[in-house]
């Protein structure tokens, strides 16, 4: 044997090690930020030690708890993708012959591309609908009870529910495009029937964000200004803490009479448990203000406008980006987002402005992530799935989980369709034909401003148009008591 041979099979070999090695390592520690964020959220009550009396309800709960961890670690990779991408190109330009970055290459970057889209297809198409099927399950009928029977149960209805989503999709495929190659492609699970269902998740991902994340830009501007501290110009903390000193006074002087009254009510007793439910509440609203309170001036004073500036910046910068691609889109100056090209990190810097370029758009896609997480929770109907910190039922982590994988999944599709980066869509994300329809794309971006433009209008006019409606309101109730008043006067002479 060639010893060119023998060497080139090392290196092959030494190159996979080291590509599997960084990748176990990097979602071992995704999967351990998963499981820390869902036990910050999942309700108490499920913990194992409630169904310490049926070992397969504790099954039950782990399994559906380590599908969600591992669906939750996928996501956030998901996220991740493309900033590591743009992170990894920029460090091998600045350091191209630095012996530290040599493991950072394009097999490895190609490589996590390929591992999340069949992680991502594992988790929405299998995990996830197992996980709530398995948590919903009681077993088969006239089978014996046991954790056996739930798992024959789940697996039966995850069958069927797989046939039929395949025939709803072999008929839909039959009635848009009747030929024969397109049906028996349909039966090539892996390499058209996976990326088509795929590509059908990241249009309703896409969507999804086109409708959660110009409502996120809007709503960003509030759950930030509840979470920084104002000052005090904009918010007298001492009045508020006085207010809620002399609340909590009242609610200890009502209890204390109620007890000393001695009377024994069903509706005095419903009444002194609401009244000691609204003390708790009262006594940890001062001490919140309290913490607020004993901030320096300094923190207070800052804080609050620079993070404001902040997200002013990454919302208006967001818009001049989608802005400009949009006018290269019409004047042809941007090609669309079709086909997937192998690119070879490390060649050409992604940006203009280089690496700051860079760090501009890692950052607007991560606002982007978050604005339409902000902005799903604040949608009517989808406000009922908000987590809540332990106080999040394992149906409604499971709902959450497949909510986050769903949007994280469209984010490269999303930064790409709104030219946020040049980055080309790498491994299976690329493998959609409808991005690259110039109506679409083109539409996408136009309606992408249009509703951020009225989501941000309507949220920093709001208190001007209510002013102005209780004007107005109050002028036309003047006038009506006016013209009664004098219609009266009349009838009187």
């Amino acid at each position: 044997m060639d010893s060119d041979d023998v060497d080139d099979r090392e290196r092959v070999f030494h190159a996979a090690v080291r590509d599997y090695t960084v990748w176990g390592l990097l979602f071992l520690i995704l999967y351990v930020l998963s499981y820390v964020i869902i036990c910050n959220f999942k309700q108490r009550t499920d913990h194992e030690d409630v169904f310490s009396s049926d070992s397969g309800d504790v099954a039950v709960y782990r399994t559906s708890l380590w599908l969600s961890t591992f669906t939750l670690a996928v996501s956030i990779g998901a996220v991740l993708l493309l900033p590591i991408s743009i992170a990894a190109n920029e460090a091998l330009l600045m350091f191209p012959k630095s012996y530290y970055l040599k493991w950072l290459n394009s097999s490895l970057i190609h490589g996590m591309w390929n591992q999340i889209f069949l992680f991502s297809n594992v988790a929405v198409f299998i995990l996830m609908p197992f996980a709530y099927l398995f948590t919903e399950s009681e077993g088969l009928p006239g089978s014996k009870k046991g954790i056996m029977s739930r798992v024959y149960e789940t697996a039966l209805v995850l069958i069927l529910l797989a046939f039929l989503v395949c025939g709803l999709a072999y008929v839909a495929s039959a009635l848009i495009d009747n030929d024969s190659p397109s049906r028996q492609a349909l039966f090539d699970i892996w390499n058209f029937y996976l990326p088509f269902l795929y590509s059908c998740i990241s249009l309703l991902g896409v969507v999804m964000l086109l409708i959660c994340t110009p409502v996120g830009f809007a709503r960003l501007f509030t759950v930030v200004g509840d979470l920084v501290i104002k000052p005090r110009f904009l918010r007298n903390l001492d009045e508020e803490l006085y207010s809620i000193q002399f609340e909590e006074e009242s609610l200890r002087r009502k209890m204390h009479q109620r007890h000393n009254g001695g009377v024994v009510n069903g509706d005095l007793n419903g009444c002194a448990a609401g009244l000691a439910e609204r003390l708790d509440e009262v006594i940890q609203d001062k001490q919140e203000i309290q913490k607020r309170r004993q901030v320096s001036a300094l923190r207070r004073n800052l804080g609050y406008p620079l993070m404001m500036l902040l997200l002013l910046f990454l919302t208006t910068i967001s818009m001049l980006m989608v802005a400009r691609n949009t006018f290269d889109l019409l004047t042809g100056l941007r090609a669309l987002p079709t086909a997937t090209q192998e690119i070879v990190l490390g060649i050409s810097s992604i940006s203009t402005f280089g690496p700051l370029g860079a760090i501009v758009q890692i950052s607007i896609i991560l606002y982007l992530m978050v604005t339409s997480v902000v902005g799903i929770y604040s949608i009517p109907f989808c406000e009922c799935l908000k987590p809540r910190r332990d106080d999040t039922p394992m149906t409604k982590v499971i709902a959450n989980c497949v909510i986050i994988l769903v949007l994280s999944s469209a984010l490269p599709v999303l930064s790409r369709t709104l030219g946020i980066t040049n980055f080309d869509l790498l491994g299976n994300f690329g493998s959609m034909d409808w991005i690259g329809n110039f109506y679409i794309i083109l539409s996408y971006n136009l309606a992408f401003i249009v509703a951020t433009a009225i989501c941000l209008f309507t949220k920093f006019t709001a208190t001007l148009r209510r002013e102005l409606l209780d004007r107005l309101e109050s002028a036309i109730f003047s006038s009506k008591a006016n013209q009664s008043a004098e219609s009266s006067h009349i009838k009187d002479e």
